[in-house]
């Protein structure tokens, strides 16, 4: 059974850092597709960043691209989250999600579609506030 756990979340002022990681267990990581997904109250859970790790590259929403960096430690079967540059709108529950169908995620908006993701972790709290 997958189990996919959260870790890093926090409280900081805008315009702070925090790195959120994310433990995979129960399955074979070598290919998967990993995605960072975020919820704010009253709101939508919205993907933020992905990478597979068949590649060829990493997927971000609009709001994330040169703020935020994902990347993938095989070796560890983990998947980070460094947010730098943190707004307040960026509070949210952080999730972090598996795709074990399609470890090349399959283009930016598939891959930030919560709809391909069947494992999903508890989440982690983020909180920017001043």
């Amino acid at each position: 059974q997958v189990q996919l756990v959260e870790s890093g979340g926090g409280s900081v002022q805008p315009g702070g850092s925090l790195r959120l990681s994310c433990a995979a267990s129960g399955y074979t990581y070598m290919r998967v597709c990993m995605g960072w997904f975020r919820q704010a109250p009253g709101k939508e859970r919205e993907g933020v960043a992905a990478a597979g790790t068949a590649g060829p590259g990493t997927y971000y929403a609009a709001s994330a691209k040169g703020r935020f960096t994902i990347s993938l430690d095989n070796a560890k079967n983990t998947v980070y989250l460094q947010m730098d540059s943190l707004r307040p709108e960026d509070t949210g529950m952080y999730y972090c999600a598996a795709d074990y169908s399609n470890p090349f995620c399959g283009g930016n908006s598939f891959a930030l579609s919560v709809l391909p993701y069947k494992h999903w972790g508890r989440g982690t709290q983020v909180t920017v506030s001043s």
